[in-house]
């Protein structure tokens, strides 16, 4: 499957905001869109405007750029949030939110998203006790997330954790330190969604 191999930095600032690729490096002054706030390119500093369209394409840009996803999926959610009760672009970030590499970087067993994926395929987690290899799989309320027990030792999984105090967790799910443990307390709401993103403008560009 194809994936992006190119310059993460080059993402963020691509799309204007700070999408958290790079995990810690984020935080720092090291970040690419702190140190340089515009596109990328030789053309990157010249302003242009963006026409509906663009502005459209660019909000879905981000959401795929922030959760590692490639187009054929992204539409797959999107047609399962529009059959789920409540407001189809909220229903797509909380489908996205769900997902397994999604989780475990919100629990802070991994520094970003692409490495808790990394974790994942290559059978470091367990979900209600059962190993899971699969990115992409959708927790549900009441699931426990937690290292295998002979993963919970690994130094990228302690350093992680330890750097994700400062990052903080997300209220709907519960983290337990000593054991090891993220519990999925609910669903998350919109509200509960640290993404800055425009979702009605995406639902504006595949309702076309």
């Amino acid at each position: 499957m194809a994936r992006y191999t190119d310059a993460l930095c080059r993402v963020c600032r691509r799309e204007g905001d700070k999408l958290f690729l790079k995990g810690d490096r984020c935080h720092t002054d090291k970040c690419g869109i702190e140190r340089r706030r515009y596109a990328p390119g030789s053309h990157g500093q010249r302003r242009r405007k963006l026409s509906d369209y663009g502005l459209q394409l660019r909000e879905k840009q981000k959401v795929k750029q922030t959760y590692g996803i490639l187009e054929r999926q992204f539409k797959k959610y999107f047609y399962m949030a529009e059959r789920m009760k409540g407001v189809t672009g909220s229903m797509l970030l909380q489908l996205l939110e769900r997902r397994l590499d999604n989780v475990t970087y919100r629990l802070g067993f991994a520094s970003n998203r692409r490495q808790a994926r990394q974790l994942i395929m290559h059978r470091h987690f367990t979900v209600n006790g059962r190993r899971v290899t699969i990115p992409s799989y959708i927790v549900r309320q009441g699931d426990v997330i937690s290292p295998k027990d002979s993963s919970s030792k690994l130094l990228v999984i302690r350093e992680s954790l330890t750097k994700a105090e400062h990052r903080g967790f997300p209220s709907w799910v519960e983290m337990d330190k000593s054991n090891l443990r993220g519990k999925i307390l609910h669903l998350p709401a919109r509200e509960e969604i640290a993404l800055p993103v425009q979702e009605q403008l995406i639902i504006e560009l595949y309702s076309k």
